[in-house]
């Protein structure tokens, strides 16, 4: 054997693996669109094996990271958060093949818009994702307020156990939206209807 010759690096092994695994996810989400972009893949009724975890981290600023590098492309992003799935803690990337943990600083869905929209004679709450989500708030979809690093940040249930945070710019219009008023302790809430429902946000 030649002293000389290089062993194959682990590390660089690995990465490739990695990429090849993104990629793969980025593949399938793209061909369960059906021609239809915001269609719900049915996440909850495949059962795949766990594969271990990815140099894949979402930022508490929205942002995605692979291997140290910023994913710019909107598009793969939204390809990844159709597949996002929640599981005792931990956030995946989920296909009916495998499963592969991801690193999720607060969560990986964001609402960069707030409208409202008349369904039935009555008007809804509809927020809008980065990842072209559509949620009517609701029942099922209610907003709530969660502290992170010390703030108290606002967040919308979307599915799956996954909620998204509600940016500045898209609180700004809920806050519109509703009507503010004092508690006992002369703290601001938030009142919001949408549909039949009603919630009241404390700060």
């Amino acid at each position: 054997m030649n002293n000389h010759e290089k062993s194959p690096n682990p590390t660089k092994k690995a990465a490739i693996s990695d990429d090849r695994n993104l990629m793969d996810i980025a593949q399938y989400a793209k061909d369960g669109q059906s021609g239809h972009k915001k269609s719900i893949l049915p996440l909850e009724q495949w059962r795949p094996k766990h594969c271990g975890a990815m140099d894949l981290k979402v930022k508490a600023n929205g942002e995605w990271w692979h291997q140290g590098q910023l994913i710019k492309r909107q598009a793969l992003i939204d390809l990844f958060s159709r597949v996002l799935w929640k599981e005792g803690g931990k956030f995946y990337l989920r296909t009916p093949a495998e499963q592969i943990e991801i690193e999720v600083e607060d969560e990986p869905l964001f609402i960069h818009q707030a409208d409202q929209v008349e369904l039935d004679g009555k008007t809804y709450i509809r927020l809008t994702s980065t990842a072209q989500d559509e949620i009517i708030v609701g029942e099922a979809h209610p907003v709530f307020m969660r502290e992170f690093a010390g703030e108290a940040r606002p967040y919308v249930a979307v599915r799956f156990g996954i909620n998204a945070l509600i940016q500045r710019a898209a609180f700004f219009h809920l806050i519109e939206m509703g009507e503010l008023l004092e508690n006992a302790q002369g703290e601001a809430i938030l009142s919001l209807r949408s549909g039949d429902f009603r919630l009241q946000l404390g700060a």
